[in-house]
């Protein structure tokens, strides 16, 4: 019994939040600022919509991958000084391969050619 009506007093204070927050974030007016799409003051000049490269949006995707699987290189440094254990140099190396396979078809590809 406590607890459903601790669940019902929790929800009733996060609606109750929610509702206060939605009606004093409530714009009160149209200020000519706020609707252009840069709060500066100044007008555009050109489009908002400039195409870019695909070749940058590949190139930041490559690098976040092989970012994040840097990251995950650095618990094998602490394996390899303290840990030594056979499954755990298998599983380092195993992932290593993996990385450097998908590196070596990239570099195949083309994909980590800026200009063609």
């Amino acid at each position: 019994m406590v607890l459903g009506l601790s669940i019902v007093f929790v929800w009733t204070v996060c609606f109750l939040f929610t509702a206060l927050f939605m009606v004093l974030s409530e714009k009160r007016g149209l200020d000519r600022e706020k609707c252009s799409p840069y709060e500066c003051g100044f007008e555009p000049i050109g489009s908002a919509r400039s195409s870019f490269s695909i070749r940058f949006f590949l190139v930041a995707v490559l690098f976040v991958v092989f970012d994040v699987e840097v990251v995950l290189l650095m618990p094998f440094a602490y394996m390899f000084s303290y840990g030594k254990s056979a499954l755990g140099i298998l599983s380092s190396s195993g992932f290593l391969f993996i990385l450097f396979a998908g590196l070596y078809h990239e570099y195949r590809e083309g994909s980590l050619e800026w200009v063609n």
